[in-house]
């Protein structure tokens, strides 16, 4: 292999092991860091790399340009983050080569699935009942928040996937889970209209985003980090307006 498509290929997998981290929910500092191993593991410690939540920039030395990789979507499937830190960890030892390495990625791309939407559907109910039950004492409505908590889920999904709009999701499934906490407690299926909301919203809320923008902040990405740090309030704004518009009409 020539010295340019040696360059080229690894300029290649940084990029597309960074993307694919990004994409699935690593923070900034995790992504730079796989990005730099590669690039050092391959003989180039003196690369330069950039990253936001939209795109990563990354350059090596004695070459006359940088290349741009887009990161055009954003979502948590922290499978993809550790299949890649693996691969990184082979290749840092040898196991596979750069030419596999680059394979697999795509693999992992393009191949490596979700969770099944019924699975998924059940986690949001074991998540919803419990974490009620933790923060408000209640363990007479731990039923039906659960499957309150697993029926807006299944509406956030289906909308999300539908309009691929995820505020709008949120907002939606928000609202549905208000009314049918409402409808629970005039029913005489449930206790507390507040303790149900509370846990129902679970699924939803983003834990996961605010956690990664805190900590782009504390590791000085002062651009990744308020970006991410807004996407989480926008979808707590989202969930909120949800909640508030039932409380407000019903």
């Amino acid at each position: 292999m020539t010295a340019v498509k040696q360059t080229d290929l690894v300029l290649d997998t940084c990029l597309l092991a960074g993307r694919i981290m990004i994409e699935n929910g690593s923070e900034m500092a995790r992504a730079e860091d796989t990005i730099m191993r590669i690039a050092t593991n391959s003989g180039y410690p003196d690369a330069q790399v950039f990253s936001t939540v939209t795109g990563i920039i990354m350059s090596i030395p004695d070459q006359k340009n940088a290349q741009v990789e887009s990161v055009s979507r954003r979502s948590i499937d922290l499978e993809k983050v550790s299949w890649v830190n693996r691969l990184s960890r082979d290749y840092a030892d040898h196991k596979i080569t750069l030419a596999d390495f680059f394979e697999q990625l795509k693999l992992v791309d393009q191949a490596v699935p979700y969770f099944p939407f019924w699975l998924q559907v059940l986690g949001a109910a074991l998540v919803s009942g419990p974490l009620m039950t933790i923060f408000c004492n209640n363990f007479y409505d731990i039923g039906v928040t659960s499957i309150i908590g697993a029926v807006g889920f299944a509406i956030y999904y289906g909308i999300n996937k539908t309009l691929n709009i995820k505020f709008i999701s949120e907002f939606v499934a928000s609202l549905l889970i208000g009314i049918l906490a409402v409808i629970a407690v005039r029913l005489g299926l449930g206790h507390s209209v507040d303790n149900i909301i509370i846990g129902a919203v679970m699924p939803l809320v983003p834990g996961v985003p605010l956690t990664n923008a805190v900590r782009d902040i504390l590791n000085g990405h002062f651009v990744s980090g308020p970006a991410r740090g807004m996407e989480a309030l926008l979808t707590a704004a989202a969930i909120g307006f949800g909640i508030a518009f039932v409380f407000r009409f019903f």
